[in-house]
């Protein structure tokens, strides 16, 4: 995972002289906020303390609307709409700091995290001023229909913030973007919590609730709606004839890829460069079989690519960067997905690495939506990098040893091979390490209805190399296994430990329906944090149904999808 890298080498004069003129601005900012203008505590009007209530930070929270609620004619849509546009403007500065840092510094790993921080936070920025422009689209009474997006959207800041906080490791410059990311991660936390008590503020606020029908709801990257048969309207004839088909042959390609030039673009970089500007509708490449050498980011501007190979085993793309090279864990992906919509279908995505090369990235994705279907994932340390957002994989492989599925995104893993692959010596395998680190997130890691076995190279020696279903990356981390088949290698225990007792009464881990030798959970581990779920009706709400909103979006995905329990 981020964070391991050993630093050398920044220039340590230059790095002290910006945190002292970092914690400077700090201290002037804080007593800013404490002012003689009289905006404080004391001013803070009924209103501002009834969208706070729910919050963890109520001071950050009430000192950042009380500036709002001295208008009298503020509305609550208009206090929420304050609290994100003032957690922009703290991420902005954290922005900000991140260049300023930046130029302080002459270590190309802290380098390479700090222009990581700056990318994550105007993805952040970017989801906030979405936030921002539905609760502006919407009435208050129909807000609550709205939570679930918001939440993804505000779910997914968190996860930006986290992951450029893991990426800095010198102790100095981890400390100065910590404070100067205080504030914003406080208003982030604290605008998740007023979205997720949306329904009873409005009822102290005696506005009455409206439920808009599912096809009325607003999906990411569609910029449009849902009709009755569950597909955005902007779908033409042909979109679904596309979506319907179960094989390859039938569908007709924007772009085709090949190596040997019987297409027209021999990389695939080439034919993601020729995405059309305002492009509306699915995007399709078709990649012939070869091996790509090239490292591909799927853009936040380039929504709805649908993406398939002639099979896992014949389209493959490739990469070998690692953390070994100094390489972020965020910039070693062979393959990076991040417009939202993108669907990969019958292709392979490897990391070659090597378990020597520690945190070496094949698949990331990002992507809002996104599902893969009949794909592998091949690598060994973090193989498969479910970032942020709402993720679907079906009939897929994935191989790895330490912490080979991570991330904090919404994803479900259905029908699935699970590989756990021989490590190097010393280690111990983690199929998963989830990075929820604020308890109201949406996100989790559901493997569901797949088999979870040793490759052929650890089979002999899987009763002397531990292997573990997961470990907490952080605090809140969630991940739930259910009708799933457990190999006899998988330790009784079922779980490992970070370090020490850290997030062992925060986590949920849980297992429902197991089969398979690996699956008795009479030796499970004692945690506060781990169940074994006996209720049918518990199970269900981490299914791709409820868990990811499966029901609103999976059928224009084309793939097949259970969106229930199997049993």
């Amino acid at each position: 995972m981020m964070g391991k890298v050993v630093v050398a080498g920044v220039s340590l004069i230059l790095v002290v002289g910006v945190i002292i003129g970092i914690v400077a601005g700090i201290s002037r900012n804080s007593s800013s906020s404490n002012d003689s203008s009289g905006i404080g505590l004391s001013t803070s009007s009924k209103s501002v303390a009834t969208i706070c209530a729910p919050t963890d930070y109520k001071e950050a929270c009430v000192k950042s609307l009380a500036p709002y609620a001295n208008n009298a004619s503020a509305t609550p849509k208009d206090l929420f709409k304050a609290a994100l546009q003032v957690t922009i403007e703290e991420v902005k500065s954290g922005l900000n700091l991140s260049d300023t840092i930046g130029i302080s510094v002459n270590d190309s790993s802290q380098k390479m995290a700090l222009d990581d921080c700056k990318d994550l936070l105007q993805f952040a920025i970017d989801e906030l001023q979405a936030s921002v422009s539905m609760v502006g689209d919407s009435d208050m009474n129909t807000m609550n229909d709205r939570t679930a997006e918001l939440k993804n959207w505000l779910s997914a800041v968190i996860s930006y913030q986290q992951t450029c906080l893991d990426g800095v490791t010198h102790p100095d410059l981890k400390e100065a973007m910590q404070k100067g990311l205080l504030n914003a991660t406080q208003l982030t936390s604290n605008a998740l919590a007023i979205v997720t008590e949306i329904s009873e503020i409005l009822k102290t606020f005696n506005i009455p609730l409206k439920i808009s029908s599912p096809s009325s709801r607003r999906l990411l990257g569609s910029a449009t709606e849902v009709d009755k048969d569950g597909y955005p309207t902007w779908f033409s004839a042909a979109d679904r004839k596309l979506l319907a088909k179960v094989g390859n042959g039938g569908v007709r390609p924007n772009a085709v890829v090949a190596k040997d030039g019987s297409g027209r673009f021999k990389t695939i970089a080439a034919a993601l460069a020729a995405y059309p500007k305002n492009n509306r509708g699915r995007y399709v490449i078709y990649v012939k079989a070869g091996v790509y050498d090239e490292y591909i980011t799927v853009t936040k501007d380039q929504v709805n690519v649908f993406m398939y190979g002639d099979g896992p085993r014949r389209t493959i793309v490739t990469g070998r960067k690692s953390n070994r090279d100094g390489v972020s864990t965020f910039k070693t992906a062979s393959f990076s997905a991040v417009g939202s919509g993108f669907i990969g279908k019958s292709m392979g995505f490897r990391n070659t690495a090597g378990p020597e090369g520690h945190q070496a990235v094949a698949l990331r994705v990002q992507s809002d939506m996104s599902a893969f279907f009949n794909c592998r994932m091949d690598g060994y340390q973090d193989t498969l990098y479910v970032q942020t957002h709402r993720q679907f994989y079906r009939n897929c492989v994935i191989s790895g040893t330490v912490d080979f599925i991570f991330g904090d995104s919404a994803t479900v893993i259905q029908n699935s091979l699970i590989i756990a692959r021989k490590p190097m010596d010393n280690q111990q395998n983690t199929v998963t390490a989830h990075g929820r680190s604020d308890k109201r997130e949406t996100t989790g890691l559901v493997i569901h209805n797949c088999r979870i076995v040793p490759e052929q190279k650890l089979f002999p020696v899987r009763f002397k190399i531990p292997t573990f279903l997961g470990r907490p990356w952080k605090e809140y981390s969630r991940t739930v296994i259910m009708e799933s088949t457990l190999g006899d290698f998988i330790q009784p225990a079922g779980w490992m430990p970070w370090a020490g007792d850290f997030a062992l009464n925060t986590l949920f881990y849980a297992e429902y329906g197991n089969r398979g030798p690996g699956a008795k959970t009479n030796r499970r581990v004692k945690w506060r944090g781990f169940k074994v779920i006996t209720n049918r009706r518990e199970a269900l709400q981490y299914t791709a149904g409820p868990f990811i909103q499966g029901n609103l979006w999976l059928r224009t995905t084309g793939a097949p999808y259970l969106l229930g329990l199997k049993a």
